[in-house]
C-alpha cells in the first residue's frame, strides 16, 4: 500500500468514527420526535371526546325519551347516564387493557395497561396521546351499551340494567374491540374492516339488544296497544344531537386532524341526510305522511350505517349507504316488530344493527378505487375483502348473541330483569326512581 493511499485510507476511516456521534444523536433526535404527540391531533381526539359524550348524554336520553310515554321518560335518562357512568369507570380498571393493551394472542390484550398504568407519550402508530387514545376510546365503549337501553325500556329493573350492561362491556365489547381495532385476529388474521365501529359497537349493541328484548318478553299490551311517543320534538332535538355528535365518532377515528378526518365528516353528513329523505319518501308511500320521527329515525339509521366506511369511501358512495340504510332498516323494524312480534321498543336492532351490518358488507364494495374508495390492502381484493367482512360480522353477532344471553339470564339470576306488572302500569319513573319527569299541576 502506498503512502497516498494509506493516508486515505487513515482519513475515512477518522471520518467514520466521526460520523458516529453524528449519526447516534440523529437516531436520538428522531426516536425523541416520534415519542412528541401531534398538538393539532391531539386537540382533535379531546373534541371528538366531548363529542362522543355529547351523542350519549343528552343526545342519546333525548332521542330515546321522547318515544316512550311520559310515565317512563326518566327512567332511560336515569339508565342511560348510570350505563356511561359504570361502563367509564371499568374502562380505567380493566376494559382498556383488555381490548387494547399488549398483544399477545390475538383474543384478548394484556393486562399490563390496567388502571390506565403505563400508558405511553404517545400511542404506537399515532401521532397523539396514549392518555387521549385512551379517552376517546372510553367514550366509545360507554355509549355503546347504553344503545341497548331502547330494546328493554318500559319494563327492566333499573339493577339488573346497570349490572348487566357493566359486565356486558367485559365481556363483549371489550373482547370484539381487540379482534378489530386492538391488533387481534380479525383485522391481521383476516383483515375485516371497521372505521368507526360498525361491527364493534353496532353489530355488538345491536344484537346484544334483540337477545335481551326477546328473553325479556314484550311490554303489556304489545303489540295491540299504541304506545306513541309522548314528545317527537324531544326526539327531534335528541337526533340533531347524535348528528352533531356523530362527527366527533366518526371523524375522530382517523386519529388526526387530517384530509381523514374531514372525508368521514362529510360522508357522515350526506349519509345521514340521504336515509332521512329516503325515510321520509317511504313514509309517505306507506302510511300517507312523512313523520318528524321518521325523520330522526331514517338520520340515525344512515348515521350507523356509514359508520365502518366512512372514511374508506367516497361522498357518493355515502349517498348510496344512506339510501340503502332507509330501503333495508324501515322493512326490518316492520318484521321484527310486526311479524317476528319480539318488541325491541325502540328498534336497537333494526337501526343501529342492522344499518352497522348493512354498512360493514357494502364496505367491501366500495372500497373499491374504481368507485371513489381508499382501495384494498395488499393480497386483498374485493371477494378476499367481502368474505373478510361476511366473517367479521358472523362471528362477532353470534359471539355477541351467545354472550349476551348468558349474561342476562345469570344476572337474572340475582337480580331479577323485569320489573312487577303494577310497576310496569304505574311507570318507572314513580316506581324506580320516585320522580316524574313532568309534575303535573
Amino acid at each position: 500500500m502506498t503512502k497516498t493511499s494509506a493516508r486515505l485510507t487513515a482519513l475515512a476511516g477518522l471520518s467514520a468514527l466521526a460520523a458516529l456521534p453524528v449519526a447516534a444523536h440523529a437516531q436520538a433526535a428522531t426516536e425523541a420526535l416520534a415519542d412528541v404527540a401531534d398538538s393539532g391531533d391531539t386537540a382533535w381526539i379531546l373534541v371528538s371526546s366531548a363529542l362522543v359524550m355529547l351523542m350519549a348524554a343528552p343526545g342519546l336520553t333525548l332521542f330515546y325519551g321522547g318515544l316512550l310515554r311520559a310515565k317512563n321518560f326518566l327512567s332511560v335518562m336515569v339508565q342511560c347516564g348510570a350505563i356511561v357512568a359504570v361502563a367509564s369507570l371499568l374502562w380505567i380498571v380493566v376494559g382498556y387493557t383488555l381490548a387494547f393493551g399488549p398483544v399477545t394472542n390475538g383474543w384478548i390484550g394484556g393486562g399490563s395497561l390496567a388502571m390506565f398504568n403505563n400508558l405511553g407519550n404517545v400511542r404506537q402508530g399515532y401521532a397523539v396521546p396514549e392518555s387521549a387514545y385512551a379517552l376517546f376510546q372510553m367514550c366509545f365503549a360507554a355509549i355503546t351499551p347504553a344503545l341497548m337501553a331502547g330494546a328493554w325500556v318500559d319494563r327492566a329493573r333499573f339493577g339488573w340494567v346497570v349490572t348487566f350492561s357493566a359486565l356486558w362491556g367485559l365481556v363483549v365489547y371489550a373482547p370484539v374491540a381487540h379482534w378489530v381495532w386492538g391488533g387481534g385476529w380479525l383485522a391481521t388474521k383476516l383483515g375485516t374492516l371497521d372505521f368507526a365501529g360498525g361491527i364493534v359497537v353496532h353489530t355488538t349493541a345491536g344484537v346484544s339488544a334483540l337477545v335481551v328484548a326477546a328473553l325479556l318478553g314484550k311490554r303489556m299490551g304489545f303489540p295491540k296497544t299504541l304506545m306513541l311517543p309522548h314528545s317527537p320534538a324531544l326526539t327531534m332535538a335528541g337526533a340533531a344531537l347524535l348528528w352533531m355528535g356523530w362527527f366527533g365518532f366518526n371523524g375522530g377515528s382517523a386519529l388526526a386532524a387530517n384530509d381523514d378526518a374531514a372525508s368521514a365528516i362529510i360522508n357522515t353528513h350526506v349519509a345521514a341526510c340521504a336515509a332521512a329523505l329516503a325515510w321520509l319518501a317511504i313514509e309517505r308511500i306507506a302510511v300517507g305522511k312523512p313523520t318528524s320521527v321518521g325523520f330522526a329515525t331514517g338520520a340515525v339509521a344512515g348515521l350507523a350505517t356509514v359508520t365502518p366506511a366512512a372514511g374508506f369511501i367516497s361522498p357518493g358512495a355515502a349517498i348510496l349507504f344512506g339510501i340503502a340504510a332507509a330501503a333495508i332498516c324501515y322493512p326490518m323494524i316492520q318484521l321484527i316488530k310486526f311479524r317476528l312480534k319480539i318488541d325491541d321498543s325502540l328498534d336497537v336492532f333494526a337501526v343501529h344493527g342492522v344499518g352497522g351490518i348493512t354498512g360493514s358488507i357494502l364496505l367491501a364494495l366500495f372500497l373499491s378505487p374504481a368507485v371513489g374508495g381508499t382501495g384494498y390492502a395488499q393480497h386483498m381484493g374485493l371477494a378476499s375483502q367481502l368474505v373478510a367482512q361476511l366473517v367479521g360480522v358472523g362471528v362477532v353477532a353470534v359471539f355477541s348473541a351467545v354472550a349476551t344471553a348468558a349474561l342476562a339470564l345469570g344476572v337474572n339470576l340475582a337480580i331479577p330483569m323485569r320489573v312487577s306488572e303494577d310497576e310496569e302500569r304505574e311507570g318507572l319513573d314513580l316506581t324506580s326512581h320516585g320522580e316524574r319527569a313532568w309534575e303535573m299541576d
